[in-house]
């Protein structure tokens, strides 16, 4: 069995700001259940991490590490959490702060991580034989692992979560943070800057992301933030890999957050719908349509869109819930529009796990129509709960929400192409009249029932990648 060992910045349970988190804390489990890899996950120790699972560690070493002409001190911890072993590497000047991004240094301090973790290798009582790292934040550590191997045959793989963070820096970054020559150089440089995620891309062994749709987008100039061309010359080592979510986790038959729980009763889920309906103060009518939406309220996810086509909407016999934070211009408007619409709407301006899993178990619609989407989780999450998504057609997006077709009964929600406030609008009317059809609303009910997006298809072809490069590297001389 291959030995992966991943790494990130960060994973749940242990602190999470977005979807990475998810996946790191899902797939190495998805991984090792199926027998595919056995895997473990080396991560920093932030001072975010709550005091019970520092309890729970062991420390394992502590070792220097050059960042530059400095020596840094790394201490290295271990916890065994759900069969998986993680690693946890602490450094009190970069890692005991507020918060885990957001910081002016955050260049150096995943610099230090990157080379902490090769540096950490033999004090792992582990040899790995694929290094698997996500995002900029280790896209240095498979460039530090191609140019100096910390063990023989190491293979690497590099997933791009979000193209558009790339962790850059002033190209003297090179002489004041790496221990590397010259010509090195070029592997680490993108248009007069360090770039941390070029550099994964440029030393990986193998990449991947985290749809297919967004694998063939990032091609484009128009998605690849200035990366397209090295996409293209490693086009033949890049693969779309769908994420999945923890089904375990994410199920309504047993969640805890919800009012009610439930398997697929359209009766239970509107049990919910009341009881969300008395809560924040919405008439009480079990069979009007709720539309919702959960998420950072900033640009990408698409709220330029859905801001300018609320007031007509709402004036449908509709209600709607908007949960989220993010930039004042989203915060402002959907505030307004809930004032407005006060017997229609509600504008949550925070970010609660437990509430969101009970807009999720309430609502007939979940509305994402996101600007890019490099997967998504939250349709995926919708789909869990039984709630039909909205979506635009791109990235992750449009390879797991199917469009419902009255004709031929196929498809699992409504999408729409272009990025047009109108074309939201469209399908947001047309999602109403299935609806209140009698004949087309069960039919599309059933196959949301039917969608199905655990981990299980998607660690084997994680396995297949491994198992592809390493037997290779197993036969070199």
């Amino acid at each position: 069995m291959k030995k992966i060992l991943f790494t990130a910045s960060e994973c749940t349970p242990f602190v999470k700001t977005g979807g990475l988190a998810d996946v790191i804390g899902s797939l190495p489990q998805a991984l090792i259940e199926a027998k595919l890899a056995e895997v473990r996950v080396i991560l920093p120790l932030y001072d975010e991490i709550p005091a019970q699972w520092k309890e729970k560690m062991e420390k394992v070493a502590t070792f220097d590490v050059k960042v530059g002409w400095r020596d840094q001190q790394a201490t290295l911890y271990t916890l065994k959490h759900e069969g998986i072993v993680f690693y946890f590497l602490a450094n009190t000047l970069y890692f005991t702060r507020k918060g885990i991004y957001g910081y002016y240094d955050d260049g150096e301090r995943f610099v230090f991580f990157s080379q902490a973790i090769i540096d950490a290798f033999p004090y792992l009582d582990y040899t790995p034989d694929v290094l698997h790292a996500h995002d900029w934040q280790t896209g240095l550590a498979v460039a530090f692992a191609k140019v100096a191997p910390p063990t023989p045959n190491l293979r690497t793989v590099f997933t791009i979560h979000n193209i558009k963070y790339q962790g850059m820096m002033p190209h003297q970054a090179f002489d004041d943070l790496f221990q590397l020559p010259l010509e090195h150089f070029a592997g680490f440089e993108w248009n007069g800057m360090i770039n941390c995620m070029k550099a994964g891309l440029f030393h990986a062994d193998k990449i991947t992301t985290v749809s297919p749709s967004y694998a063939e987008e990032i091609k484009d100039p128009y998605y690849s933030e200035g990366l397209h061309t090295i996409l293209h010359q490693r086009a033949n080592d890049l693969s779309g890999v769908i994420n999945g979510i923890n089904t375990n986790d994410y199920h309504p038959s047993k969640d805890p957050h919800i009012a009610v729980n439930y398997s697929h009763s359209r009766v239970k889920k509107k049990d919910n719908k009341e009881v969300l309906q008395k809560e924040f103060g919405l008439p009480v009518n079990r069979d009007v349509p709720m539309y919702v939406a959960i998420s950072r309220l900033v640009e990408q996810k698409g709220f330029h869109l859905l801001e300018r086509i609320l007031d007509e909407f709402l004036q449908e016999d509709v209600q709607a819930i908007v949960l989220g934070t993010g930039e004042h211009e989203f915060e402002q408007s959907f505030s307004h529009l809930a004032h407005r619409h006060s017997d229609k709407m509600v504008t949550l301006l925070k970010f609660d796990e437990g509430l969101a899993r009970q807009l999720y178990a309430s609502a007939d619609f979940f509305i994402m129509p996101s600007m890019f989407e490099p997967c998504g989780l939250s349709q995926l999450i919708a789909l869990q709960y039984k709630t039909v998504p909205i979506v635009r057609e791109t990235g992750g997006l449009k390879d797991t929400v199917k469009p419902f077709n009255e004709i031929t009964g196929e498809g699992n929600g409504f999408s729409f192409s272009n990025y047009n406030a109108h074309d939201l609008l469209s399908v947001m009317k047309y999602s109403l009249n299935v609806y209140h059809n009698s004949d087309a609303w069960p039919r599309l009910l059933k196959n949301v029932n039917k969608s199905q997006f655990g981990w299980k298809e998607s660690a084997k072809a994680y396995a297949d990648i491994y198992d592809s490069f390493v037997d290779a590297g197993n036969n070199e001389e």
